[in-house]
């Protein structure tokens, strides 16, 4: 990998941008059927809140790691944040009409869940083997 595609494989902004182009262009797809403009105002937000949940969720999981103990630390955080986010997203996506709400959020939410419990998993397992 060349150090620049290293250096933009790493950049928060890279992922950020990732996230509001691939998820807001999923909720356009899933809404297609739909009288314009509606499957742009779904794309655009959820092109925002997936944008917006890239930068929260990995925090959300450092701070929650460290409140469970046991088993109970390897699937209470990610719980949680898919909870959360699952909850965000529907309630703003009824707020503003999007016709296809479950289509909508559903690959999102598969995404985010499976990146915090991926992580989540990492760090705990990092936590056990000690400094």
């Amino acid at each position: 990998m060349t150090d620049t595609l290293r250096r933009w494989a790493g950049s928060g902004i890279v992922h950020v941008l990732f996230a509001f182009l691939a998820m807001g262009g999923w909720a356009v797809f899933a809404n297609r059927g739909h009288a314009m403009p509606q499957p742009l105002y779904s794309g655009l937000l959820q092109g925002v809140l997936s944008a917006c949940l890239t930068l929260f969720l990995k925090s959300l999981i450092d701070v929650l790691s460290k409140r469970f103990t046991g088993v109970a630390r390897f699937w209470a955080p990610p719980l949680i944040a898919c909870l959360g986010s699952a909850s965000l997203l529907t309630a703003l996506h009824a707020l503003i009409g999007t016709p296809e709400i479950a289509r909508t959020v559903a690959v999102p939410l598969m995404v985010s869940t499976s990146y915090v419990s991926i992580y989540n998993y990492s760090i705990s397992r990092k936590r056990d083997a000690g400094p």
